[in-house]
């Protein structure tokens, strides 16, 4: 069982190494937290003026809600305001900007299941972002934007942790996935027919573990851990953040989580940007995370 920390004071060396271990970490609201989710909180009313965007399903056909979500998301994930703010928050909670890459922030939504969890509003089975070739050295940041409940937020299934489970992650490659997937989101309204990697086994979900941080708080995990998206039975819908960090030092040592399952190719380490100056990678790096993925 994961060791679950609620803002546990650890620097930022003890804490990657916490998640590498598969523990859990929440940290309260903070001020840069709060202003990435005002901003967020922003876009997403005047994107559903005038109707409450958490009741949605009873006031917007599916299709226009997709069509202004279409609008929306990218909007919000390039938004130079929404790097800036993320930025600011990895720095105050004590990431190296000089050493610290991030991806985009990106927005989420998980509508009540019968109006929409498909495509632009997926609902993810159980999966490891490993799966998803991202690299053991990834970190996951989550935050919600409005409060949540236990019953449309996300679980965790520590069982997992170290147990490998039979999946499909041997057919994803991720250059394919945005060459062929990723923008077509939208059209993905009753059903998402994406190939994605799945479980291809019975797994046992219980226990899980599903956390509910007030609108800000943070919700810190590795990528190798096991979590699925809770179906949505409140009847409002949720509003999220994620984004991933890897840190210089773990990817040219190696350092990180161990890989029990994963057998994707291809890698998203060219997604990645320096807190310091939204720099890439070193290309040294980057090649020597290409050439892994190519014969893994």
């Amino acid at each position: 069982m994961a060791n679950l920390h609620i803002d546990p004071g650890m620097n930022d060396d003890e804490r990657r190494d916490a998640l590498y271990r598969g523990d859990l970490i929440v940290l309260g609201p903070s001020p840069a937290s709060r202003a990435l989710c005002d901003f967020a909180r922003t876009m997403i009313e005047d994107a559903f003026a005038p109707q409450d965007p958490l009741h949605i399903h009873e006031t917007l056909p599916v299709e226009t809600c997709v069509t202004i979500l279409a609008e929306l998301k990218p909007r919000f994930i390039h938004h130079p305001r929404a790097k800036a703010l993320l930025q600011a928050l990895l720095t105050e909670q004590g990431c190296a900007p000089e050493k610290t890459y991030f991806d985009v922030p990106r927005l989420r939504s998980a509508m009540p299941k019968e109006y929409l969890s498909a495509g632009i509003a997926y609902a993810f089975h159980p999966h490891r972002d490993t799966w998803y070739s991202a690299p053991v050295q990834q970190l996951n940041w989550w935050l919600p934007i409005y409060p949540l409940a236990a019953d449309n937020a996300m679980a965790f299934h520590p069982r997992y942790w170290d147990r490998p489970v039979r999946n499909s992650s041997a057919s994803y490659d991720y250059a394919r996935w945005n060459a062929e997937s990723r923008h077509g989101a939208a059209r993905h309204i009753k059903e998402d027919t994406r190939l994605q990697p799945r479980p291809q086994e019975p797994m046992e979900l219980e226990p899980e573990i599903r956390l509910l941080p007030p609108p800000g708080g943070l919700i810190l995990f590795s990528a190798a851990q096991m979590h699925s998206t809770v179906p949505n039975s409140t009847g409002v819908a949720r509003y999220s953040i994620d984004f991933r960090t890897c840190h210089l030092d773990d990817l040219t040592s190696g350092r990180g989580a161990a890989n029990c399952d994963s057998a994707c190719t291809g890698t998203t380490i060219n997604d990645y940007l320096r807190v310091a100056d939204l720099s890439h990678l070193p290309p040294a790096v980057i090649a020597r995370f290409e050439e892994r993925a190519s014969v893994s």
